[in-house]
């Protein structure tokens, strides 16, 4: 949702899940792919008349997905990896290092927040979209399950109160 303040002509959302998908077509995605489908890559550098995205953000915190968004960056492009990873990722340098790639990461800041609170606020950005499931404080065990089994349930976020 936030990646259209920048103004990109396309928003390639890639996912396993198409309800997630679906969801990111709410949320602003111009297009979608299926990573389980097995020629996604394919269908992403189609979308990109061939060249790769501009920006390939990695937000998943898998070595999977991080190598796949250094799949299908445009040479000259970069990788945002703000994904948590919880183990290491492999980097090929030998094949990213001829196309001029820039990878960033770095935990969420705050840089942003003020402007982020004030589209809220002005009713510009519809974060409430995001809670699909609420949950009274005596339901916590419930919110957590839900949470915990987020494709079961289709759950987003689980706000409790």
């Amino acid at each position: 949702m936030t990646s259209r303040l920048y103004g990109p002509s396309k928003v390639i959302a890639i996912d396993v899940d198409n309800a997630r998908l679906a969801r990111a077509k709410d949320f602003g995605a111009t297009d979608t792919v299926n990573s389980a489908d097995a020629n996604w890559k394919e269908q992403v550098i189609a979308l990109t008349d061939g060249q790769g995205v501009d920006v390939a953000i990695e937000a998943v915190g898998l070595p999977e997905t991080f190598t796949m968004a250094t799949l299908i960056v445009r040479p000259g492009g970069s990788v945002a990896n703000i994904g948590v990873h919880g183990k290491p990722a492999e980097l090929a340098l030998n094949e990213l290092w001829i196309k001029n790639i820039d990878i960033s990461m770095g935990l969420v800041n705050t840089n942003t927040l003020g402007m982020l609170l004030k589209l809220v606020a002005e009713h510009k950005l519809p974060a409430e979209k995001f809670v699909t499931h609420e949950f009274s404080f005596d339901q916590i065990l419930e919110a957590y399950d839900v949470f915990a089994n987020a494709a079961k349930h289709d759950a987003l976020k689980v706000l409790i109160h």
